[in-house]
């Protein structure tokens, strides 16, 4: 290299170390980790310091003379050996130096790279739980839609309905029995159980389908159950009962669904439903993935079979049978066509037994007149005499005790039970003794009564009071109804049992409060309907006019003494029903009646919790102002936070985060947080939000970046 090129090299270096020198001395950083180290290196004297010292050394011997065309004459009289040598040594030793204060930094610099790979895998496993557990949500949700498809049954619904029904250790005979131990160990058996009307079949179906789903343990066992019944024609074609037996099996197996999703791709593109053969093939590939199925059809004599119905149904379930281990359960009436078809195999005649009877006697006595309930001796004379005469019926135990239900005295209901008749002919003298009662009113309530029964008896499905009314004022040759003809509801609940209970186990005052009718709610209260009766359906009365936001009915149940924390059904308290449907006026007055604020709720918990999850900041607001618990954990969704989280609610998140939810508290009913329920419903501005209020250790965690939250909340 020429001098020139070497002075102006050097010169670059001094202007360099200058301004490092510069900046080490007037950085503002002093508080920086990294800054001491720097700043070790250009104190006055130190490394850097010294090294410019010597470049300026090097400078002067080079520059001596001033001027460039005597550079060369220069360097051969200035330059002695040992004087260069020294200066080169020492810019070596300097460069040295440097270099392992740079191996030093860079060796701090590992140990922090090291304790952050550290954390990262420390909370990997985390991260793979969370982003496992979005996924399994995500697969979850496919999953319910595609048995919705499928089949809109909800036969288990029906079953938890009806066992929930049964008194305590009734039909245990029916287990104990030779014929159905034999069935649940046959490969391949079936098992007949025919019975008189009323005898319970229903009920017995109920706690065989209870046995078997607590017997079976294994994977590999499968168990599907209809309930036939006449009225629900569209659920019972051949197609529909084998399309609901489908989803049963794949509805406990996740894996199993494949050959629905095929099955989906195909017709859902269409907008069309599968034919029976198809429905048919898709069974098959589901039941060849089990080692035995149990199959429970109840009420098998309601399916209709004027078009052949019910024995293509049952053909094919033959055919089913033929090919894998398929255990079928049918009970029915004594229908010969029926009777027919299970002639060859194992039967079991279903009767209710005495002791059985007997305890379904004793839980009705909170129907009978107050003689009866303030006197045991004679609660266990009408037991004893009911289950006498039943005769195997529990539909004719239910109307020998509908004949007590006017008894005002304990003389009049020993007379009533010395009479009761028993045997076949019972049901019949019985239902003629309700006819005989309703024909010793006057002319003009016979008939009424009449057309009442024969329009509920004809009709297609249950009517309301409203579509009742009008059916009782048609008039054969006349196009309109006539307002002038419409009867009196006052007049049709004349002599009725204003307490008895439909088909959903609801009483006409629940009914009416939840379609909003005051003046019938009014009617029934005064005719002495019991305010506080609870059904699974719609639970209380009060309950079902909270949910429906039926504020002036809810006003008078409660000036009739409407208990404001009793419930039942889906929310169990008129509270949390009128928080769902947030309605902040009926919430206030129930809470001015005494509701309690922070009683759980069943299926949704707290009235919080139930508001959080619909979104309704109103009543969230007044709830949290009156002391509502803001981290109450139970429930479907576990907290309110986690509630409105997976919902998608920011402002509702936010709201209760300001009141000091717990953005940590997992749920006791699936174990995840409110971080986790947002991430599988994509909500990724209620993540980001959740992560700023997280605990000490979630914001320490590097690996919460903005990436990761987008990617757990939409991956697909």
């Amino acid at each position: 290299m020429d001098p020139l090129s070497v002075t102006a090299s050097i010169i670059a270096v001094l202007q360099l170390s200058a301004k490092v020198l510069g900046f080490c001395l007037e950085s503002g950083s002093a508080d920086e980790p990294w800054y001491t180290a720097i700043r070790a290196l250009g104190v006055e004297n130190g490394p850097l310091d010294q090294y410019k010292q010597a470049l300026e050394a090097l400078q002067m011997k080079l520059t001596g003379r001033g001027r460039l065309q005597h550079v060369g004459k220069a360097l051969v009289w200035k330059f002695k050996k040992e004087e260069i040598t020294s200066i080169l040594d020492r810019v070596e030793r300097l460069k040295s130096l440097v270099g392992i204060a740079l191996q030093m930094d860079h060796l701090q610099l590992s140990r922090v790279i090291k304790e952050d790979i550290n954390v990262i895998r420390t909370q990997m496993p985390v991260i793979q739980s969370r982003v496992d557990n979005v996924l399994q949500d995500q697969a979850d949700v496919k999953h319910r839609n595609l048995m919705e498809w499928i089949s809109s049954t909800n036969y288990p619904a029906q079953q938890s309905d009806i066992i929930g029904r049964r008194q305590k250790e009734t039909g245990q005979w029916f287990l104990d029995a030779a014929e159905v131990a034999k069935w649940i160990n046959t490969p391949k058996g079936t098992l007949f159980c025919p019975g008189i009307p009323g005898a319970g079949k229903t009920m017995v179906a109920a706690i065989a389908i209870d046995h078997l789903l607590s017997y079976v343990q294994s994977s590999s066992v499968g168990v599907a159950y209809l309930y036939c019944n006449y009225k629900a024609k569209e659920e019972q074609s051949a197609s529909s009962m084998v399309a609901a037996i489908v989803k049963q099996l794949a509805q406990r197996r996740p894996s199993m669904a494949e050959p629905i999703a095929r099955l989906y791709e195909q017709y859902e593109k269409c907008g069309t439903k599968p034919v029976l053969e198809k429905i048919l093939t898709t069974l098959q590939e589901v039941t060849a993935k089990y080692s035995t199925i149990y199959i429970v059809v109840d009420a098998l004599d309601e399916c209709q079979d004027s078009d052949g119905n019910r024995s293509l149904f049952l053909a094919k379930l033959r055919d089913l049978q033929a090919r894998e281990d398929v255990r079928l359960m049918i009970t029915s009436r004594f229908i010969q066509e029926i009777e027919a078809e299970f002639k060859q195999e194992e039967r079991l005649e279903i009767r209710a037994s005495k002791e059985d009877v007997r305890q379904f006697v004793a839980g009705q006595m909170y129907r009978l007149p107050k003689c009866i309930q303030h006197d045991t001796a004679l609660q266990k004379l009408i037991e004893e005499r009911i289950s006498e005469r039943a005769d195997g019926m529990f539909l004719l135990a239910t109307l020998h005790i509908n004949s007590l239900l006017d008894k005002t005295t304990a003389k009049k209901v020993k007379t009533t039970l010395d009479n009761l008749s028993r045997g076949s002919a019972a049901l019949k003298n019985a239902y003629n003794g309700a006819l005989e009662r309703i024909k010793s009113q006057l002319d003009g309530q016979y008939e009424l009564a009449k057309k009442v029964l024969l329009w509920i008896t004809y009709a297609k499905r249950p009517l309301t009071t409203t579509e009742l009314c009008c059916a009782l004022a048609v008039e054969p040759g006349r196009l309109a109804l006539d307002s002038d003809n419409l009867p009196d509801l006052e007049d049709m609940l004349s002599g009725a049992d204003v307490n008895a209970v439909s088909g959903l186990d609801n009483t006409a005052l629940q009914a009416a409060s939840d379609q909003g009718h005051k003046a019938i709610v009014e009617l029934l209260l005064e005719e002495g309907a019991d305010v506080n009766e609870k059904s699974e359906d719609l639970g209380t009365a009060l309950e079902a006019a909270s949910f429906q936001g039926h504020l002036a009915i809810v006003v008078l149940l409660l000036e009739k003494d409407a208990e404001v924390n009793e419930g039942s059904g889906e929310f169990c308290s008129a509270l949390a029903a009128a928080s769902y449907n947030g309605d902040k006026t009926i919430v206030e007055l129930l809470l001015k009646n005494g509701a309690n604020i922070n009683a759980p709720n069943g299926y949704h918990s707290s009235a919080l919790q139930v508001a959080s999850a619909k979104g309704h900041k109103a009543v969230i607001e007044l709830l949290l102002k009156e002391g509502a618990e803001v981290n109450a954990r139970d429930g479907r969704y576990g907290s309110p936070l986690a509630a409105a989280s997976a919902m998608g609610y920011m402002e509702i998140a936010d709201l209760l985060l300001r009141n000091d939810a717990d953005v940590n508290a997992p749920s006791t009913h699936d174990g995840k947080d409110a971080i986790q329920a947002a991430s599988a419903g994509g909500h990724e501005r209620i993540v980001e939000l959740l992560l700023k209020h997280s605990a000490k250790e979630h914001r320490k965690n590097r690996v919460y970046t903005k990436p990761l939250i987008v990617a757990s909340a939409r991956r697909p």
